[in-house]
């Protein structure tokens, strides 16, 4: 299973870690790309829950757009 995230408010190496290190602390997440320029977040896994997912980027201080 993949989803694409749009997040806002990334702008450096350090914010795509925060986002990178905190999405793989959620269950069932194998993977995570961010694209820092297109803002876009893959994240590959089994059973995702988008409100975990979002819940996960909002704590690291990042604000999620859209989940697809």
């Amino acid at each position: 299973m993949k989803k694409v995230m749009l997040v806002e408010g990334m702008s450096c190496n350090h914010c795509v870690m925060a986002v990178t290190k905190a999405l793989k602390e959620v269950n069932g997440v194998s993977n995570v790309n961010v694209d820092l320029g297109s803002k876009k977040v893959e994240v590959e896994g089994e059973n995702l829950n988008d409100a975990k997912l979002k819940e996960a980027v909002e704590e690291a201080g990042y604000d999620v757009v859209e989940i697809k």
